[in-house]
């Protein structure tokens, strides 16, 4: 087709959208890699261009990090540009929840709390904010509608998903479409998944035809929004997007696109103006294809795989990649909080303190802190670590524990009977001004949460060892191809590949997790770890046997209910006494934070030889002393999973596990974990 015959249709309005973000908690290094490396030459790009007017989401985080550095840093630079940029009208800033929660996850109270703290940095720093509103990690969910409105918003960037699943037909998401909640309006901008799969991976000659063919095709917008790490801070992209020169060239076919009239480049307030309208949509909650499927568990997953597999052999790409894609959908996304007990841990922990912040006059500091807390990466998993990060936990329990000593300070030591993580039974809720525990007696009189107030740390927070679903097709990958080939070596032949080869393209993330392989699954423990769990094990159980998880154990008291009384020993210490099946627990938690276990086993019934490990699990950098009064074996080994991450299957510590073996005839035995001044931990 003639280029020119394009020119008697109405252009293409093509709304471009950068989502900046660094998480809570991340090293400074990664800020400094990626404004210095991506997020600085990519918007000096765009602010060489004439009339190029661009929308961006940066999220508060990253704008808190940019701030505090230098003014004649790369930092403060990019600062100064974005600033520039917004004043000329060049650039439409997005709203979302300061620390880039997802907003779903929040009370109503909290949500527009966190969207009111960015408005006002972004006007404080850059003397505007836009209309529209990037929804963290693009999920959705109905009654966000009347909290977005009432926080001031007039549309949602909302992924083009959720529309196929409610029937839409993927040719007319071209368009602004209204919803409603509670009969608060807000308007609806589809984000093209076809467009996120092109840009920036495919050459600028496929993505400018595709454009081209929307247009002649009559359609009126195109909306891409998307994380602008793919922008060269995902392996493989920095030498594809700047090094080729992709960059500029994509920059400057847009530009010719539009001189032609085949595109126009749109801001959102522009869009609301002059785009056709789709009507009126209500939308089922959904985010993004992969994540839908993340959060399943790994059995489910792997069914979902095989069926999808079936219907890509009997109907063919086009069934399964195409639009009818969205009827082959994984869980609801907060499944991740069934999924990952660590994750439901944090966010009802975190739910309660917000409610306690605002029954205590909502101070600032504690509730900023809170705010900080609700960072969304902790909270699941996908290609790039997110929970398995254990500094991104740390951060989120470390701001949490902040919040809850402001609230707490000078309170006794108290127990509350409520059911916080919402599993249908009680928790004991022990906390003073210096520590905050969970127990849970129906899960083996398990510690879920260990915070000390004082050092701002969970000292349980440690992740349990699973596998995943992706851990069986890395194993499969690998007899696949006969030989192991890790991700690093495929991510290390892309960097070294020729120019010739960089035309054909740059690989997705998910490209590249088609190398990943595995020669064997990893360790899976038992059960969901807590603090001090309670087994019995044959004699000849092997230290390496125990810590790789192969074993049977002769009996178990993890999941055992057992029955609590609480009392007052003394002023300063709360003693939990509880019994189930033949083994006696008595739990003293003392002001300040230290625990000591009784441990009487002698009504069990245990086969002769057999012996008794008190497992102890203390997070990575937990500064804990144990020590124990009875003669026992030690076993000692670091918590370590094998999780998917931009860079492969990475090995990291999670936690460190002290195991303290007994000869059933003992009987008895006293544990005692108490906090040490230093980092260094016995």
């Amino acid at each position: 087709m003639d280029s020119r015959s394009t020119r008697t249709a109405a252009p293409l309005d093509f709304y471009f959208a950068l989502h900046l973000h660094q998480p809570v908690g991340n090293f400074g290094e990664v800020f400094e890699q990626h404004v210095r490396e991506v997020y600085r030459p990519l918007l000096d790009a765009l602010a060489s261009r004439p009339a190029w007017p661009v929308v961006a989401h940066l999220s508060g985080p990253l704008l808190d990090w940019c701030v505090a550095q230098p003014a004649n840093s790369p930092a403060g630079a990019f600062l100064d540009t974005l600033g520039r940029l917004a004043a000329d009208g060049r650039l439409e800033l997005l709203l979302a929840g300061y620390y880039e929660p997802i907003l779903a996850t929040l009370p109503r109270a909290d949500r527009l709390e966190q969207i009111a703290w960015l408005a006002e940095g972004l006007r404080t720093r850059f003397g505007v904010a836009g209309p529209g509103l990037w929804l963290t990690e693009r999920v959705w969910e109905p009654d966000l509608a009347r909290d977005l409105a009432d926080a001031g918003v007039r549309y949602a960037l909302v992924d083009d998903r959720p529309f196929l699943a409610a029937g839409h037909d993927a040719q007319t998401l071209g368009a602004v479409f209204r919803t409603e909640h509670d009969g608060r309006l807000l308007d609806l901008l589809p984000i093209d998944e076809r467009l996120r799969y092109l840009v920036p991976f495919r050459p600028v000659t496929e993505i400018e035809a595709a454009l081209r063919a929307r247009q002649a095709a009559g359609e009126r917008l195109a909306v891409f929004a998307d994380d602008a790490e793919k922008f060269g801070g995902w392996p493989g992209t920095r030498e594809w997007v700047f090094g080729s020169g992709w960059l500029h060239g994509f920059l400057d076919a847009l530009l010719a696109l539009q001189d032609e009239g085949v595109v126009r480049l749109v801001t959102g307030t522009q869009v609301l103006a002059d785009a056709p309208r789709g009507g009126l949509a209500y939308l089922p909650t959904g985010s993004y294809r992969e994540m839908e499927e993340w959060s399943l568990p790994a059995e489910a997953a792997t069914r979902l795989s095989a069926l999808r597999d079936d219907v890509r052999t009997t109907f063919g790409d086009e069934r399964v990649d195409g639009a009818d894609t969205a009827f082959l959908r994984g869980s609801h996304w907060k499944h991740f909080l069934v999924k990952y007990p660590e994750a439901n841990r944090l966010h009802k922990h975190t739910l309660a303190i917000s409610t306690l912040c605002r029954a205590h006059g909502n101070p600032a500091d504690a509730r900023r802190a809170i705010g900080m807390a609700q960072s969304n990466d902790p909270l699941w998993h996908g290609v790039f670590g997110g929970l398995y990060l254990p500094w991104l936990r740390e951060s989120n329990w470390h701001h949490l524990a902040r919040a809850e000593a402001l609230l707490r300070a000078g309170q006794p030591l108290t127990v509350e009977r409520r059911d916080v993580d919402a599993d249908g039974q009680d928790e004991l809720w022990v906390h003073g001004a210096h520590v905050s525990l969970m127990l849970a007696p129906h899960r083996g009189f398990g510690v879920d949460t260990w915070l000390l107030l004082d050092r701002a740390e969970n000292a349980a927070d440690v992740l349990t060892r699973r596998i995943e679903h992706y851990h069986a097709l890395a194993v499969a990958a690998h007899f696949a191809q006969g030989e192991l080939v890790t991700a690093a070596a495929a991510l290390e032949l892309e960097e070294d590949a020729s120019s010739e080869a960089l035309l054909a393209g740059a690989p997705s993330i998910h490209d590249l997790e088609h190398a990943h392989t595995l020669e064997s699954l990893p360790p899976a423990d038992l059960d969901v770890r807590t603090l001090v769990q309670v087994r019995a094990i044959d004699q000849y159980v092997a230290e390496a046997e125990y810590t790789a998880a192969e074993y049977v154990p002769v009996h178990s008291w993890t999941q055992c209910d057992f029955n609590v009384r609480v009392h007052t020993r003394e002023a300063t210490s709360l003693v939990l006494t509880g019994d189930a099946d033949g083994l006696a627990i008595t739990l003293t938690v003392h002001e300040d934070g230290a625990l000591t276990y009784g441990l009487d086993w002698s009504g069990a019934t245990l086969p002769s030889g057999a012996r008794v490990a008190v497992e102890c699990s203390l997070g990575a950098r937990a500064a804990v002393d144990t020590s124990c009064d009875t003669n026992a074996e030690c076993w000692r080994h670091d918590i370590v999973s094998r999780a998917k991450s931009e860079r492969g299957l990475e090995t990291t510590v999670q936690g460190r596990a002290l195991v303290f073996v007994f000869a059933a005839d003992d009987t008895q035995a006293t544990l005692r974990l108490t906090p040490t001044a230093t980092t260094q931990a016995s």
